[in-house]
């Protein structure tokens, strides 16, 4: 019987169609399943890592807290984008993922029972790392239309705040791409400060975004400069999955409890992996903003095609959900369709919020060309409507 703190961990999804997707060996399979993709990370990144391989310094446990000049690339990163001020010494600190960063200050900010407010859906990694840190997730709706998700504001006003700690959010979210605009923020910032909250912004995509979208920083807004913890990573604008690097920026004294934590839990990060990220994010040609051109066009294509299907266009991201409900489906089903008749891995969406994600397919463009997405309607059609 499993302890106590691990009862409602759920599976993501992902790992059982990804393990599946490989045994397939079949290179017609589109992979829209993981996170993955297959644009590089920056030349000087990857230039960087080659000779870290063989720089004794970089094979050592310190500092502990991060390598400095990636300290200060990650804290004059957050600095640009909020508009704030930061002490790389003693407000910011590295981190083994963006993940790993977001645990780490969910364990400093939450007592057990506190509640954490979250949009529903979102990723299930996330809700997991709540639940691990004793929290408990509190879901305000994300609501869908044939323009894209919005934040349902009214039901935030609704809220009963009484027990709630935190927020944790994503823009552009995952998976739905959502992404919040300026009410939304000031919505999302006035509940903050009126409740008394922290807010934890998972910022590892907010530069990806389409139509012409820009970065809003929630710490940006009035007085929130000391209520935000910022975690980043490289693994998705950068395009550095495999580094495993992240960082947290925000209020000194809350930044200490964090670094606390992350001592105790995974001691130290990738000593060849830091030196690369600050060479990263301080190249002017980091290749964010083709990145997320390259994105953008996968979405309309994959929009485009699947038009006589209910998919809600994301506005940023690497994903995109498809409401495969009104073909008499639920996301399971739909998910082992696509694979068996389809050739598309896709993950269902059970378990990334409440009982209404059930009905949701994710894709994720991320990973697969435009030359092999075209034909991704009548592979839909294949698989999900044919008798």
């Amino acid at each position: 019987m499993s302890v106590s703190r691990l009862r409602h961990i759920t599976q993501i999804g992902v790992e059982q169609m990804g393990d599946l997707a490989d045994s397939l060996n079949d290179e017609a399979v589109l992979r829209l399943e993981n996170l993955d993709t297959n644009i590089r990370p920056p030349a000087s990144a990857l230039e960087f890592t080659r000779n870290a391989i063989a720089d004794d310094r970089a094979n050592s446990y310190l500092p502990f807290l991060g390598l400095e000049s990636l300290r200060r690339a990650a804290t004059a990163l957050v600095g640009r984008q909020s508009g704030q001020d930061y002490d790389w010494k003693t407000e910011s600190i590295i981190s083994a993922g963006g993940l790993s960063g977001i645990f780490n200050a969910l364990l400093a900010v939450l007592e057990p029972g506190d509640e954490v407010l979250m949009t529903d859906p979102t990723y299930v990694g996330l809700i997991n790392r709540v639940r691990l840190a004793g929290g408990v997730p509190r879901f305000v709706p994300l609501t869908p239309s044939a323009s894209g998700w919005k934040l349902d504001r009214g039901a935030l006003h609704k809220i009963d705040a009484s027990r709630v700690r935190a927020l944790l959010l994503m823009s552009p979210s995952m998976p739905t791409g959502a992404v919040f605009d300026q009410q939304d923020w000031q919505a999302l910032v006035d509940f903050c400060q009126h409740n008394d909250c922290w807010l934890i912004n998972d910022s590892a995509m907010e530069r990806i975004l389409f139509d012409g979208r820009k970065v809003i920083h929630p710490a940006s807004f009035s007085d929130m400069r000391d209520r935000v913890i910022t975690v980043g990573s490289a693994s998705k604008e950068y395009r550095m999955i495999g580094w495993r690097v992240g960082w947290v920026v925000g209020p000194a004294k809350i930044v200490a409890d964090i670094a606390r934590v992350s001592i105790s839990n995974v001691v130290c990060q990738t000593g060849i992996a830091m030196g690369a990220v600050a060479t990263a994010i301080n190249e002017q040609n980091d290749g964010i903003s083709e990145f997320s051109g390259e994105l953008q066009r996968r979405r309309d294509l994959i929009i485009d095609e699947l038009a006589e299907f209910d998919v809600i266009p994301p506005h940023g991201g690497w994903s995109l959900l498809v409401d495969v409900s009104t073909l008499g489906l639920d996301g399971s089903a739909a998910s082992a369709l696509l694979l068996d008749r389809g050739k598309i891995a896709a993950t269902a969406m059970v378990n990334w919020g409440g009982p209404n994600c059930e009905k949701y397919v994710r894709l994720v463009f991320s990973n697969e060309p435009v030359e092999r997405l075209r034909g991704i309607g009548d592979r839909f059609r294949q698989a999900l409507m044919s008798k």
